[in-house]
């Protein structure tokens, strides 16, 4: 499996430091009138956006996956470094009125954080159908957070083409309703999300834990410094965390886990495997303040699994490229 299609939001990631703890400043009984300014230590700029962090990730593991989505006028220094790990860039469409998506994230000393994110070019991407950016029919598509109505309108074209897809709604749970949320998982091969979001989409969609697992082929829920959860025919499988060297970011390490677990399945290798690999992938993102300015070779990433994980010998085949 070669031809893969990762569909989400690009932006630019503008990510804050607060030396305190937001908990300290949220009053229980007070929640309904919040009115609060954190003065921040520092402010850097990376590169970001669910989709593109997926498929960076995913080129430094030696694909070449296709990146749909919507882009302002000022992506251009973004599509270059894109190019550079081999990413590539001829699905992504770009309109020179409006400025490229821009995430803004404050992260506390306990890693928790308050975002906002603004839209920009990103919310054009419900203009655009996948069979007006790219011939034929791909291997998978990867339908990540995006302009919730393109998010939509692309699980609904995946099944009416027989298109095997991903469901990874995440960071668009919160927005989406319950109908909406059951009509981006319904089919899907996969769906992976972390426990809180799992929880939520319950309650959305109105069904128990169960239930949930038996609307898609596989379902995966990352639990943080837990692991992650595979549960696929009946059966439940714990995949353990990779040991990080350090923590000094956690913005982004759903995306290197997707990464990871995406590159083992397009590998064709055991799911088991796969996951293993994503939680190697999201402890390169971990160990970086910003989500893509991790790097590493194939070579690297295969001498690093073993040192905590047996892959048998299987991880051989990326390295046969």
């Amino acid at each position: 499996m070669r031809d893969i299609i990762i569909s989400g939001s690009i932006a630019y990631d503008y990510l804050m430091r607060f030396p305190g703890h937001f908990s300290e400043h949220l009053m229980k009984d007070h929640l309904e009138h919040v009115s609060l300014s954190f003065l921040v230590d520092d402010m850097t700029k990376h590169w970001g956006g669910v989709g593109a962090n997926i498929a960076y990730t995913m080129a430094l593991l030696a694909m070449k996956p296709k990146l749909f989505a919507t882009v302002g006028r000022d992506f251009g220094d973004y599509r270059e470094h894109l190019e550079a790990v081999g990413v590539d860039c001829s699905t992504v469409r770009r309109d020179s009125d409006l400025f490229t998506a821009s995430f803004f994230a404050n992260t506390d000393l306990d890693n928790n954080q308050i975002a906002s994110f603004y839209t920009g070019a990103m919310a054009l991407a419900r203009q655009y159908s996948l069979a007006d950016v790219y011939e034929g029919k791909p291997d998978m598509v990867v339908i990540s957070p995006n302009d919730p109505e393109a998010m939509l309108q692309l699980s609904q074209e995946c099944r009416d083409r027989g298109i095997r897809f991903v469901a990874d709604p995440s960071q668009q749970v919160p927005r989406l309703s319950g109908d909406q949320l059951r009509q981006c998982i319904d089919e899907a091969h996969l769906l992976v999300i972390n426990k809180y979001e799992s929880e939520i989409i319950c309650k959305k969609i109105g069904i128990d834990a169960h239930e949930l697992r038996e609307l898609v082929n596989i379902l995966i829920v990352t639990q943080g410094k837990h692991g992650s959860e595979i549960y696929t025919e009946g059966r439940l499988t714990h995949v353990d965390v990779f040991p990080t060297e350090e923590i000094l970011d956690p913005t982004g390490v759903g995306d290197g886990y997707r990464a990871g677990l995406l590159r083992g399945i397009a590998a064709d290798l055991p799911l088991e495997l796969s996951a293993q690999m994503g939680s190697l992938s999201a402890a390169y993102v971990l160990e970086q303040v910003g989500t893509q300015n991790h790097t590493f070779t194939v070579e690297d990433f295969v001498a690093r699994f073993r040192t905590h994980f047996d892959d048998e010998g299987q991880l051989d085949v990326l390295l046969a490229r």
